[in-house]
Order: C-alpha cells, then sequence, then structure tokens
C-alpha cells in the first residue's frame, strides 16, 4: 500500500512538473491553454447558436419559433451559472493548490466540486420542471411563442446533468494544463450537435423539439468523455471515488470564488428576462427576436475572450501560489491587451458588416431593419468590456473572491438593469434605451473593474515581488 502511494505521488509530481507554469515564457504558457480554450469557447457557441440558425430558418414560423428560444436563454443560463459556481470556483484553487504542491487538497476539491455539480443539477432540473410555465410567460414569452419556448426547454431540461458535468468538470482538465483535451470536450459535443441539428430539425419535422434532443445527446457524450479523462491515467488529478464527497469547508471556499462567474452568469439571465420584458412591453415579439440575435452575436464575441481570461487564470494562479509574482504581473498584461485587441476587430465587423450577423439567423425583412440599428447601439465601444473580463478574471485566478463578485454585480445590477427600465422612457427611446444600456454599462463597469486591479492588486504584487529579490 505504501508503495502504490509512493508511486502515486511520484506520478503527481512527473505531471505537475510536465504543466509547470512558473517556468518558460508567460504568454506561451498562456496561450498554449488559451489557443485551445479559445477554440472550445468558440465551438462550444455551436451547442446553442446552431440551434438559433437552424430554427430562424424554419419555413412559415422562423421569428416566432426563434423568438421562443430567446426566451429559454435566461434558464439555460442560469443553469450554467450553477456550473460556473462549482466548477470555476474548484478549478483556480485545484491550480493553487498545485502551485504549492498540495495534491491531496487538489484532489478534495475536485471531488466536493463535482459532488456538488450533481446535487445542484438535479435540484435545478426539478424547479425549472415545476415553474416552468409561469416562468417563461414572466420572461417575456406571449402566446404566440409560447409553445416553441415550452418545446425547446422540456426536453433540454433533461440534460441538466450533462451539463453540470461537461461544463464544470471540463475546468479541471484546463486547469491541470490540458487545454486540447478541454478542447476536444467542447468540440466533440458540437460537432455531434451541428450533425444531429438538420437531421432532427428538418429530415426528423421535430422542429425546435429537435434541436433540443440534438443537444441534449451532445451534451451527454461530452459528459462521457470528461469523465472517462478525468478517472483515466492521463489525468494529474484523478475524480476519484473517495473524494467524490461534499467536503462543507470547501464548499465554502469552492462557492466564495465561484460566485463571481455564478453571479455574472445569473446577472447576464436576470439582464436577459428584464430585457425581453421591457422589448415585448415596447416593441413586441420582434424586438425580443431581435434581442435573441444580438445575445447570439454577443455570444460569439465573449467566447474568445472567455478563452483567453479563462487560459490565463491557471497560469496567474499558479504562479501566485509558486511566490512568482512578477510573472503574475506578466500575464495580467499580456490577458488585457489580447482582449482589447480582439474585442476592437469584432466591434469593427459588427460596425461595417451588421447585416452579415443577422442573416445568419434570421432573413426576416423587418427583423433586419429594426436589428441593424440595434445592434449598433449595443455594441458601440464593445472594447471596454474587456476591461471588465481582464479585471475579473484577475481577481479571481488570485482568489480575491470578493472584488469578482463585486464587480459582477456592480455592471449588471447596480447599471445595467436600472437602465433597461429607465432609458427606454427618456426622450421617447422606447426600445432603442433597452440597447443603449450595455455600452453605457460597459464603460463605466470597465473602467471601475480595470482601475480598482491595477490600484489593489498590481502595488500587491510589486511590492511581494521586491521582498522575494526577483
Amino acid at each position: 500500500m505504501r508503495k502504490r502511494k509512493d508511486l502515486t505521488a511520484e506520478n503527481e509530481s512527473a505531471g505537475a512538473e510536465k504543466n509547470d507554469f512558473s517556468r518558460g515564457s508567460v504568454s506561451g504558457n498562456i496561450l498554449s491553454l488559451a489557443i485551445p480554450m479559445t477554440l472550445a469557447q468558440l465551438i462550444n457557441v455551436l451547442y446553442s447558436v446552431v440551434d438559433r440558425i437552424y430554427i430562424g430558418h424554419i419555413p412559415d414560423a422562423s421569428t416566432q419559433a426563434l423568438t421562443g428560444i430567446g426566451l429559454t436563454l435566461p434558464i439555460i443560463t442560469i443553469i450554467t451559472a450553477f456550473a460556473n459556481l462549482f466548477g470555476m470556483g474548484g478549478a483556480p484553487l485545484c491550480s493553487i493548490a498545485r502551485g504549492k504542491k498540495d495534491y491531496k487538497r487538489a484532489a478534495s476539491i475536485m471531488g466536493t466540486s463535482f459532488s456538488m455539480l450533481l446535487v445542484s443539477g438535479i435540484i435545478l432540473m426539478a424547479a425549472c420542471y415545476i415553474f416552468k410555465k409561469p416562468v417563461l410567460y414572466l420572461f417575456g414569452a406571449s402566446d404566440a411563442t409560447y409553445p416553441y419556448a415550452d418545446d425547446y426547454i422540456s426536453i433540454y431540461l433533461v440534460g441538466t446533468l450533462f451539463v453540470m458535468i461537461s461544463l464544470g468538470m471540463n475546468s479541471f482538465i484546463n486547469s491541470q494544463g490540458f487545454g486540447k483535451t478541454g478542447m476536444a470536450t467542447v468540440m466533440l459535443g458540437a460537432v455531434t450537435n451541428l450533425v444531429l441539428d438538420p437531421v432532427f430539425i428538418f429530415v426528423f419535422h421535430m422542429g425546435v423539439r429537435g434541436a433540443a434532443a440534438a443537444t441534449v445527446i451532445s451534451q451527454g457524450i461530452s459528459a462521457l468523455w470528461v469523465l472517462r479523462f478525468l478517472t483515466g491515467e492521463k489525468a494529474i488529478l484523478k475524480l476519484d471515488k473517495k473524494n467524490i464527497k461534499i467536503k462543507w469547508g470547501l464548499v465554502k471556499e469552492i462557492s466564495a470564488l465561484g460566485l463571481s462567474g455564478f453571479v455574472m452568469a445569473v446577472t447576464n439571465g436576470s439582464v436577459q428576462i428584464m430585457c425581453n420584458a421591457t422589448l415585448a412591453r415596447y416593441g413586441g415579439d420582434l424586438y425580443v427576436g431581435i434581442m435573441t440575435v444580438i445575445n447570439s452575436v454577443r455570444e460569439i464575441i465573449n467566447m474568445p475572450v472567455n478563452g483567453i481570461t479563462n487560459g490565463a487564470q491557471p497560469v496567474m494562479g499558479f504562479n501566485y501560489g509558486a511566490g512568482e509574482y512578477g510573472r503574475v504581473k506578466s500575464a495580467i498584461k499580456f490577458t488585457t491587451v489580447s482582449c482589447i485587441a480582439f474585442t476592437c476587430v469584432a466591434w469593427a465587423l459588427i460596425f461595417f458588416a451588421p447585416e452579415f450577423f443577422i442573416r445568419l439567423f434570421n432573413s426576416d425583412p423587418a427583423l433586419l431593419s429594426q436589428g441593424v440599428p440595434a445592434m449598433k447601439i449595443y455594441f458601440f465601444g464593445i472594447f471596454m468590456m474587456a476591461l471588465q473580463f481582464s479585471g475579473q478574471s484577475t481577481f479571481v485566478a488570485l482568489g480575491k473572491s470578493k472584488q469578482a463578485v463585486f464587480f459582477s454585480i456592480f455592471r449588471k445590477v447596480i447599471i445595467v438593469i436600472p437602465l433597461t427600465l429607465l432609458l427606454p422612457k427618456l426622450s421617447g427611446l422606447g426600445a432603442n434605451g433597452v440597447f443603449l444600456a450595455e455600452p453605457v454599462s460597459n464603460f463605466i463597469g470597465g473602467i471601475a473593474s480595470f482601475v480598482t486591479m491595477l490600484i489593489t492588486v498590481m502595488p500587491v504584487l510589486s511590492k511581494k515581488d521586491t521582498a522575494a529579490g526577483r
């Protein structure tokens, strides 16, 4: 038994050396994770966005069907929020523990996260089924769009546990430095979804129910892939039965750090609810459909930014745990510049070719006419969003949960939601006021988050770096 334990320790040590982020180029370490994770995030968009692309082109009912799917997005976002809470909360703690070579603690964190993902997934699935109808009408459904929303979400909820495992536990694959494997998790499910969608929707004539069924099957395959890797020989930290238990002390730590991603997802869901309800009041189903398209485009833009920041977090966390504070500062700078550069390019593409993005989802002349100006308003100055992501991801990577949670709440709850309610009433802005709330929040929230990070984090890192004699 002792010999087996020694061998396990040796394997863990060898794996740690292999993915030692305190060595080599900081930007190279980040890109080694960020590139496959960015590709994975882009591919991940296919899960939901491809559904909307196919559904938006269903003959005779495309706009209503697309709007119905848009009404389910807050529910899907809330499910994602709980996956972020325990997945993205536990993964940075694992990175810090690996940096300190505390492998037993890292394995316990992963086992506790897995247990909480399963428990919360079961509770969420039951609650959503019970309150499905009143919730969808609260979110802005009409008698014309409710049947489509109901058909989609009723089947989607069957795969709730698959979502929790594939999304939440994939963070632990990435945190161990296996970015390509993490990308394969998402690619496997997304490609399956891409193939099954047209078959179920158009060949089997299942409509939105076919899109949901394709998504559930795809997520199930991704979940099996994740479990197979984390219980296999290639993983540095394995998902062992003895660690699959709830340790409440660790739940507190995991939840505290994952609360940032959780709050961000929940507030995104809250904003979607508020936007849909307000748009239904000022513009009707057409404008709810426009917001569905805009949300889809925003997902496409956010995913690469998420890939970069998520790729940087293990590098920041590992080096912070290893006492390499200068490398942490370099990682922050590289992440910020990369995110700003990407979002500037995205803004230019949207500004000069908005119709291209809208036509991906729907070709209704009315939706195109009203959607182009709405999209230009919504995405104005989107590069400021990069500052929010950079500042917040730094707080998460270094274990500063309070700051990360605050800025998640600040931008969405304190800025976006009040503006969504207020601006439509000012100067006859109407529905355009809803779209204007986003750029205003990006400027205020982005500056506040990033400047706070510069003031509170960078000087401390510099001081510790100097004290360490580097």
